[in-house]
């Protein structure tokens, strides 16, 4: 998957008479990030659009949970298990959407943490308080399994879609192999008369697009129209 440093791209055929992008072409990278979004928890979505550009109401239930004092909630449980979900295959978003890993958090490398007085609870985050009330539970645990860490990596390795096809990826996120077929079959749907309407544009996918891409995702059936072609606000 891309680095923090790399940037994808995508070809766009747009119809530049209606400012519409027909669909792009697509590497089997873009495929993995944009099915990588279906793995990110809510709470982590309103984490990196921030609650309060988020369309409806749930970043006032975000907003509720940070706000709740930590004496209403049950004794083994912590508000971060709402706030600060992790995402089941973070790897596959790596370099394309902001990291929301905590420093205190020390999953990826298999750590966990437990109080010093009781050792029937577990912890990945170094600040949780005991259940008991008698401080944080920051004694360090190895976790020495190897069943985890194989998981992540074949993960990390394979994605989801395989590499042996270009993919088309409609305005609206609907994705399909790509051929020459599909694609005069989508020429004739969309009504494309005049062939030289018709322009091909070749677009980086950074951080900052992935950022736009999850934001109008949620908000438009115009995903790539919004992301590229028009300002995302």
């Amino acid at each position: 998957m891309a680095s923090s440093s790399s940037k994808l791209t995508l070809k766009l055929l747009i119809d530049s008479k209606r400012e519409k992008v027909l669909f792009a072409e697509a590497s089997k990278a873009v495929i993995d990030f944009l099915f990588s979004l279906l793995c990110l928890p809510i709470g982590t979505v309103i984490r990196i659009l921030n609650k309060n550009q988020m369309v409806g109401s749930l970043g006032n239930l975000y907003e509720s949970v940070e706000n709740l004092d930590e004496t209403y909630m049950q004794p083994q449980l912590h508000k971060d298990l709402l706030l600060k979900p992790s995402a089941s295959v973070s790897s596959q978003i790596s370099g394309l959407l902001p990291s929301i890993n905590d420093t205190s958090s020390n999953t990826s490398t298999n750590v966990f943490y437990r109080c010093p007085s009781h050792y029937a609870y577990v912890t990945c985050d170094n600040t949780t308080r005991c259940p008991h009330q008698c401080g944080n539970m920051n004694s360090v645990m190895q976790f020495v399994g190897e069943k985890v860490a194989n998981v992540q990596n074949s993960a990390d390795k394979s994605g989801f879609v395989k590499e042996v096809v270009t993919y088309m990826v409609m305005d609206d996120l609907v994705i399909q192999p790509m051929s020459s077929i599909s694609s005069i079959t989508l020429l004739n749907k969309f009504n494309v008369k005049e062939v030289g309407v018709l322009q091909e544009k070749v677009v980086e996918l950074d951080m900052n697009k992935g950022v736009d891409l999850l934001k109008a995702s949620m908000e438009s059936k115009m995903v790539l129209t919004t992301v590229f072609l028009k300002k995302c606000t």
